[in-house]
């Protein structure tokens, strides 16, 4: 759906003034929201237990999408964690789930819709990479996206524990703590093979690349629809939040630092050297706050949407503590631009409040959607007149 199309006819307001609008109040432990491609009427939610409700024109479905509560192991940091849309999901009706199975592995599954756009079949499940995840319960990762160039890319945590004790981040022969490129499409282009000179490979049929390094857990991702940039919010240790950028450009291979690295900050080794390791082999975040302002980010969307369109490149991002709402738009020299808080704007109307965030959603006109851990979703829309 091109930007043009997806906007026509749909009303619009000047200026960055936001508000929140309440879609519905009437989820179960909410996890994620997105929309398949060209789809405008209807929005997918993700809730942790196993089960993928459906809103249509507004509406909660009662029926679900998909339900495989037998197969994910929930709750706590467990659970079904995103969903991704193929790409022709219009033609080919391929879903991707990525969840905790009952042995705490990290599962990335496809399914298929039947022909009720509504209802997915639950017996067409097929894994696509189940990594091991046998020690920790935490550090799942979550992140589910389709990029620019038709991969799936999935961002997998450490494996769990304080400092990451496996050293998996920095491992390259290991999957945790890495952002996956997955190849979803090799049967039909058996020509599409990991690149010889990256140095990030992995194992199993579908694995494209390991495309970079050194997160720790990167519960959420985005890429800008408009430009192709990457955001990747990563959750921090005892000290630090970051939000990292790869730009379009990016041919992978970052190291985003982790453990060696807490946001910009030395974390090994333990206790601190005198001085830090080399910077050099490493990519910083282009925004880090401390564990004063918050304690888990939660990345969003650079908004490409209709409502706003004096917004247009302007990156959401939240905490899960704090439940704040800020933004930026731009990254020069590293550093992100034009930072606001617009927590004050976002808080909904009335006795209702943003108390756990654990998402950010958009819909296939590029609308941001806030997801709370209560059952609450919301859309971002332009502020009434006073």
């Amino acid at each position: 759906m091109s930007p043009a199309g997806a906007c026509a006819g749909r009303p619009s307001a000047f200026g960055d003034a936001i508000a929140t609008e309440l879609v519905t109040d009437q989820l179960d432990t909410p996890t994620f929201v997105t929309a398949p491609p060209l789809d405008p009427h209807r929005l997918f939610v993700a809730e942790q237990a196993g089960i993928i409700r459906v809103i249509e024109n507004g509406a909660l479905r009662a029926e679900p999408f998909l339900s495989i509560p037998d197969e994910v192991l929930c709750c706590g940091a467990h659970g079904l964690l995103s969903v991704a849309f193929h790409p022709d999901y219009a033609t080919n009706r391929y879903v991707f789930v990525y969840y905790t199975d009952n042995a705490g592995d990290l599962v990335i599954a496809r399914y298929r819709a039947t022909a009720d756009p509504n209802v997915a079949d639950s017996a067409s499940g097929r894994i696509v990479l189940r990594i091991p995840h046998p020690t920790f319960g935490n550090h799942n990762g979550g992140q589910l996206a389709f990029g620019p160039d038709g991969y799936l890319y999935a961002g997998i945590g450490d494996g769990g524990g304080s400092g990451d004790p496996g050293e998996k981040a920095q491992d390259a022969a290991s999957l945790l703590g890495k952002l996956l490129r997955i190849d979803v499409d090799v049967e039909q282009r058996p020509w599409r093979r990991t690149p010889p000179d990256n140095p990030f490979t992995g194992a199993g049929p579908k694995l494209g690349l390991a495309w970079a390094t050194g997160l720790r857990n990167p519960w959420r991702l985005g890429f800008d629809r408009g430009t192709g940039d990457l955001y990747v919010a990563d959750v921090g240790d005892g000290s630090i939040e970051e939000i990292d950028f790869q730009p379009a450009s990016s041919t992978g291979g970052e190291n985003y630092g982790w453990d060696v690295f807490e946001g910009s900050q030395c974390f090994e080794p333990t206790p601190p050297a005198v001085s830090c390791p080399d910077r050099t082999p490493f990519t910083f975040p282009v925004l880090e706050y401390s564990h004063a302002q918050g304690c888990s980010v939660i990345g969003g969307y650079a908004y490409r949407g209709c409502a706003l369109p004096d917004l247009r490149g302007t990156y959401f991002y939240s905490d899960f503590c704090r439940s704040f709402v800020r933004t930026f738009r731009g990254v020069v020299g590293g550093v992100a631009q034009e930072r606001r808080d617009r927590s004050d704007d976002a808080e909904p109307a009335g006795a209702r409040k943003l108390d756990n965030v654990v998402s950010f959603g958009e819909d296939a006109r590029g609308e941001i959607y806030v997801v709370d851990r209560d059952g609450e979703l919301y859309r971002i829309v332009p502020r009434p007149a006073a």
